[in-house]
């Protein structure tokens, strides 16, 4: 089975990561959320109190193919101030393993040197800070083992993506159409 690890700290964009969790988990691909601070209990950007799986020092990084950060502010900056979670990150991109971050949480990858050469994208405000190959404004680039995207409102186009590559895009189409995502209807 798929193993994924998703990382919030103290001020994450709560939708964000619960998105991805939430698709991920009906996609039967296994994902923990991990708290990258002391407690497991982490207040979002909104105030939002979620209970993490387990703590960074828990996190079974070897069984893990894929590490996800959502974005929201102080959240980000959190995240990269973290040198744990940065050396995996970059431990994961060089040994061509995934990597994904929505939102602010591009930049992480883009200072750590992971987007070099890539296509990238983020929350529009943050494009100048992004550090890519090349900055593409799309809801969501897949360039190599990265995957980014803009913001709240792609997240689900973000997680059908993580779902696509771990599992396949079969199974991410299974999933929007249960959640009933871009549904048509009639009069």
């Amino acid at each position: 089975m798929a193993k994924a690890l998703i990382f919030f700290a103290e001020g994450y964009e709560e939708v964000e990561m619960l998105t991805v969790v939430d698709m991920v988990r009906r996609a039967k691909i296994d994902i923990d959320m991990v708290a990258i601070g002391d407690q497991r209990v982490v207040k979002s950007s909104h105030g939002v109190c979620i209970t993490a799986d387990r703590l960074l020092d828990e996190a079974d990084f070897a069984e893990a193919q894929m590490l996800i950060l959502p974005g929201g502010i102080p959240g980000t900056p959190n995240l990269r101030a973290c040198d744990t979670l940065c050396q995996q990150l970059q431990q994961f991109a060089k040994e061509e393993k995934w990597v994904a971050a929505v939102c602010a949480a591009p930049t992480v990858l883009g200072e750590l040197g992971i987007l070099k050469d890539h296509q990238a994208t983020c929350y529009p405000s943050f494009a100048d800070q992004l550090i890519c190959g090349q900055y593409v404004k799309k809801p969501v680039v897949r360039d190599g083992k990265v995957i980014t995207s803009r913001g709240m409102g792609t997240c689900i186009e973000f997680a059908a993506e993580i779902i696509t590559v771990l599992k396949d895009a079969e199974t991410a189409e299974h999933v929007k159409t249960a959640i009933i995502y871009n549904d048509q209807y009639e009069d």
